[in-house]
């Protein structure tokens, strides 16, 4: 059945004649390739999303001459994905600027609420298992629970501590830590201010917490983290024919978070910084972004690809970090070189 999207906002009654509007959008009507190109995702996704989050929005909107929970969705779509300053955005849809920023908040903190349902790091005897198998197909690597990186989202200079945010480029950020497991599904999404170094956010981040119990398995991350019995990292500077196809077994497969990353920002084009950096606070940023983690994980959940949008210049490789000897791990530098023997040599 043809669901009717009536746009009941007071702000249009404002324009008069000549503003934009759309009185009625019936998506039943409206070709697949058009809601891709105007709001990024199909016509089954959108119902789905739609659905997902009307009891929450229509919370929200419990004022006579609401916005519809579907065009609210559509709202925030539009903006998520085009990158996009509000105004342009809520022309298409017919809504003024302050609508389409009172339906981005409303979405964005509605996709916030379901990340724990969308965004988990089960590590379960199956759920270990399978990520193990998935893992080892990609290149040979054994026992990978899920791969680690730390990635950057420009935004505009905060109001206050606005030094906390300058990443190591210079330029104001949020900072959000990632695992994902084979197929590009989030595993875990952390945001934190783009100044902190990625070896103090893992310290801090709930992941590390997760983790120093584990005793199975192991994350990949790059060579600016410390190697850790749960944490494995390429080596330094490899001397053996072992090193070397572990170094490149461990590339191949890390690059998936990589790949991630990219087909995300890619999606959503508020990311990417093209059209501008985000023009929000930091808290704001960050819900934004952990709202586009949400979308990406409930978008893998209903069949679509993780990595069909995917850019295909790489992410910057990082330098290694500066450990002492007293800092060294030498148990799980022993663990390193016991998977060298056992799986590269």
């Amino acid at each position: 059945m043809a669901i009717p999207i009536a746009i009941l906002d007071c702000d249009l009654l404002l324009h008069g004649r000549g503003h934009k509007t759309l009185e009625r959008f019936d998506l039943d009507t409206v070709s697949n390739s058009v809601l891709l190109s105007n709001f990024g995702f199909p016509r089954d996704f959108i119902l789905y999303l739609v659905e997902l989050l009307r009891e929450t929005l229509s919370r929200r909107t419990l004022r006579s001459r609401a916005i519809s929970p579907e065009v609210q969705v559509l709202a925030a779509l539009g903006f998520y994905t085009s990158g996009s300053f509000q105004t342009s955005m809520g022309d298409i849809i017919g809504i003024s600027q302050a609508s389409m920023s009172r339906c981005v908040t409303n979405v964005t903190k509605a996709l916030v609420e379901k990340a724990p349902q969308f965004i988990t790091f089960n590590r379960d005897p199956s759920n270990r298992e399978y990520s193990f198998e998935e893992f080892q197909r990609v290149a040979g690597f054994p026992g990978v629970l899920g791969v680690l990186d730390c990635v950057q989202v420009a935004i505009k200079a905060p109001n206050s501590d606005a030094s906390t945010y300058v990443n190591k480029k210079g330029f104001h950020s949020i900072a959000c830590q990632l695992v994902c497991n084979a197929r590009g599904l989030l595993l875990s999404a952390e945001t934190w201010p783009g100044g902190l170094q990625d070896t103090k956010i893992l310290q801090r981040s709930a992941i590390f917490k997760q983790l120093q119990d584990n005793e199975e398995g192991w994350l990949l991350g790059d060579g600016r983290y410390p190697l850790k019995k749960w944490l494995m990292t390429p080596v330094e500077s490899p001397g053996t024919a072992g090193e070397f196809q572990y170094n490149l077994a461990h590339t191949m497969t890390h690059e998936i978070v990589d790949r991630t990353f990219r087909a995300i920002q890619t999606r959503f084009r508020c990311l990417d910084g093209i059209k501008g950096n985000l023009q929000y606070s930091p808290e704001r940023s960050s819900s934004i972004l952990l709202a586009c983690c949400v979308l990406h994980n409930a978008s893998l959940h209903s069949g679509l690809d993780a990595w069909t949008l995917e850019r295909t210049e790489p992410l910057e490789q990082p330098k290694g970090p500066e450990q002492t000897l007293e800092e060294r791990d030498s148990e799980a530098e022993e663990l390193r070189k016991h998977i060298i023997l056992k799986h590269f040599s």
